[in-house]
Parts: C-alpha cells; structure tokens; sequence
C-alpha cells in the first residue's frame, strides 16, 4: 500500500565509461591515506584492480593488496584479510571484483571496527560500530552487493552462507562502470545476469516491498531482458554491458531495502553446503519458487510477466517459460540433480532454508515439506 512506513538507503554511486576512474578522487575526499585493496587473481590480471591502484596512486593514496579469497567467501579468509588491514595500517577499503570481493570486503570492514570473529555478526542489525569508509568497482552485473546492505559468507565449519544485513555494510560510494564487465566469460555474464533477475524477482514479491522498490524492480527486469542475451553472446556489445548493470544497480536497490525470499534463502542453503555457484542456483530455483508463490503474489508477478510477454494475458505459466527460455538461450540448463549429490540432503537443506533471513520476507510462509518439495522439482 501506498501509505505503509517504509524506508529507503543507496550509497552514491556513478554510472558509465569512466566511472572507475573516480577511485582516487573519492578515496582522497573521504580523507583517506592508505586503502586495503580487495580484489581476487582473475580480476587483477584482467587489469581493473592494477588499473585502481594506479588511479589511487596517483591521487597519492597508498595501499595494501588482498587477493586471499574465493567464490562464496569464507570466514577464515575474512579474518585473513583483517589482519593485513591492521598490520599494514590502512584506514579505508577498495573492492574491485564481483559479490565474493565486495562481501570479502564488507566482512573485514566489520572485524576492522567491532573486533570478534565474524561468525558473531550473522542476522540483522548486528554491528554496533560503524565500517571503515568502503569504495566499491564492481566488475560483475548481477550481485549487486556494491550497493546493498547485504554480506553474504560461507561458515566453512557448519557449511553454511550466512547473512548479515546492516545499513552499516552500505558502501560509501560504489563506481559503477560497464566497461569492467566486458572482460567475463559468457557462463559468468549469464549467472550474474540471472542472480539480478532473481533479486527483481525476489524484491517484486517481497512482504516488505513499496512503491519504490516495485519501480527499480520492473525496470531491472526490463533492462535485463533486453541485455542479457546479447551481452552473453557478445562481450564487448557496451550498450547490452551497460543494459545489464543498470539491470543490476536497479535490482540492488530494490532487494537491499525489500530483502528477498525463498530463491536466496534456498539458494544460500545449497552454496554453504555445496560451495555451488550462487547464481546458477538462483536460476535453477526462480520457477519452481515461483509457481509455489504465484496463488499469494499473482498481481506483483504478472507486472513481471506483462515485460517478458506484452502481447499476451499474463499467468504462471507464461511467466515461467519465458524465464526459463532466457535461462537457456544463455547456456543455463542444469537441474538440481547436477548439484546436489543425494536427495538425503533435503531435510538439511529445507532446515537450513527456513532459517535464513530472507525466508522472512517471501509473500508465502512454507513448511519444510513444501520446500523439500521445491527443490525436488528443481531435480
């Protein structure tokens, strides 16, 4: 409804060619001296996190460089990249890379000021000082962490991907430039694209979703139907590029302050236990989730259906299938049965499911038969 409470955050943030060039600009407007660079081995020899350090260096900004860290990342390497943030002094934060580098980031932000381990911090609300100033190039259309209030990290003990949600994980300002996902894979472009289809999803249905997070929603669903398979097909195709992370700074928008629901919370539960690709489950799960929360959110959901098919009545069914035909038109083809080695580990799963934060905000409450019955479908 129109007139619900509800509230809104967004960092700052530049979009377009060039964008990722303000890196030493802000790090100096934000008073800082020496910067922990966050970054992983593929993007640093792709040349953006070389290409930050030397834009840092040159406004005078010296740092240190982290690159200790891998896909759904651990607790052990956020406590790594703490201690060289505190040998060597450093005052703020660069993330250059994709969801992993930015949370990775995110994480030793939080140990940096609060101390602890970060298996403390999982939930909502849970950080009591703030994060040191945090300066986000995001290489990937699709996490969207670069903008949101999310950190996502994998408890390598318990095996499970943990949210931490906290107005103080929002970046201070994130350079959003299209011209640094040009040098992904296709499989990569087409995961990442999917998992901002997902957050629209997700933010579209939300219980706690508004007027304002329905727009940003739509427009990323639009943006991405439009971009996604040209940019999958075609790398350096700049105008799908740029498509695409509009496509995924809308969809950060709306999911960081609608939150998400069954795909992530499912999805969460297959990665910490699989160390599986994050977005490839969200697109294994987005319709099948989505044919369970459809009778409870027809209207939000055929909003969705009417971008993909405008000339048709919207239902289900058609809405399904023309998610599913952009999943494959981009190589997505996997079923669950690829993933998961047992359906023994279901029970866990759907456990481990209901107890993730973002199940609080799916516009269906399900039972831990019905989300075992999800993810059999998914088979």
């Amino acid at each position: 409804m129109l007139e619900d409470l509800r509230k809104f955050v967004a960092p700052e943030f530049i979009t377009g060619i060039s964008a990722r060039n303000r890196v030493g600009q802000y790090a100096r407007n934000l008073g800082l001296t020496k910067v922990l660079v966050v970054t992983d081995f593929g993007v640093h020899e792709a040349g953006w996190a070389k290409e930050a350090i030397h834009d840092l260096e040159e406004a005078g900004i010296e740092h240190s460089l982290f690159m200790g860290l891998t896909p759904n990342p651990k607790d052990h390497e956020i406590h790594v990249g703490v201690n060289i943030y505190n040998t060597n002094g450093c005052d703020g934060i660069v993330a250059v890379g994709g969801g992993s580098a930015i949370d990775c980031a995110k994480g030793i932000g939080i140990i940096a000021n609060n101390g602890g381990s970060i298996l403390d911090y999982e939930g909502v609300d849970t950080i009591e000082s703030p994060c040191p100033p945090l300066i986000c190039i995001p290489t990937t259309s699709g996490t969207s962490a670069d903008v949101s209030q999310f950190a996502i990290i994998r408890d390598s003990v318990r095996r499970v991907k943990m949210a931490i949600v906290s107005k103080a994980l929002v970046p201070d300002v994130s350079l959003i430039d299209p011209l640094t996902t040009s040098t992904m894979p296709p499989l990569l472009t087409s995961h990442t694209g999917l998992d901002a289809l997902t957050h629209s999803c997700e933010a579209l249905v939300s219980n706690a979703s508004s007027s304002i997070t329905t727009m940003h929603a739509l427009e990323s669903i639009r943006l991405i139907k439009q971009g996604l398979k040209p940019a999958y097909e075609n790398g350096e195709d700049l105008e799908a590029r740029s498509k695409m992370m509009l496509g995924s700074l809308h969809a950060g928008l709306a999911f960081s302050n609608a939150s998400l629901g069954a795909v992530h919370a499912m999805a969460h539960a297959l990665g910490g236990l699989y160390d599986s690709p994050h977005g490839e489950c969200n697109a294994i799960l987005l319709p099948h989730v989505i044919k369970y929360n459809y009778p409870t959110a027809e209207n939000e959901y055929n909003k969705a259906c009417q971008i993909f098919t405008p000339n048709k009545e919207p239902s289900c069914e058609l809405l399904v299938s023309a998610i599913k035909e952009l999943m494959y038109s981009v190589g997505v083809t996997k079923t669950l049965s690829q993933i998961v080695t047992t359906q023994d580990d279901l029970p866990a799963l759907a456990e481990l499911s209901l107890k993730d934060a973002c199940m609080a905000t799916n516009p269906r409450t399900p039972t831990s038969q019905e989300i075992i019955g999800i993810f059999k479908n998914a088979f």
